[in-house]
C-alpha cells in the first residue's frame, strides 16, 4: 500500500485532478492545504524545494505537478 501525501490549495485545478486519480485508484492520502498550513508550506517546500502545487510525496518520492506517468511509475503502475 502507498503512503501518499499531497500538497495542495483549494484553487488547483491540477491537484484536484490529482486527488480525483488516487480517488479512482481506490488509494488513500494525505492532503494539505498549504494555502492555509504555513507549517506544512514550509515542509512541501523542504521536500520539493518548489512553493507551486501539486507536490506528491509517494512513499518518499517526490512528484511535482501532477505528472501521471510518473505517478504511476512510483505508485508499481
Amino acid at each position: 500500500m502507498a503512503n501518499i501525501t499531497i500538497y495542495s490549495t483549494p484553487t488547483c485545478g491540477f491537484c484536484r485532478m490529482a486527488k480525483e486519480y488516487f480517488k479512482s485508484l481506490n488509494l488513500t492520502f494525505t492532503e494539505f492545504d498549504v494555502a492555509s498550513d504555513q507549517a506544512k508550506a514550509q515542509e512541501m517546500f523542504a521536500k520539493s524545494g518548489q512553493w507551486g502545487v501539486p507536490v506528491i510525496d509517494i512513499n518518499g518520492k517526490i512528484v511535482i505537478g501532477f505528472d501521471k506517468p510518473l505517478v504511476d511509475r512510483y505508485l508499481g503502475k
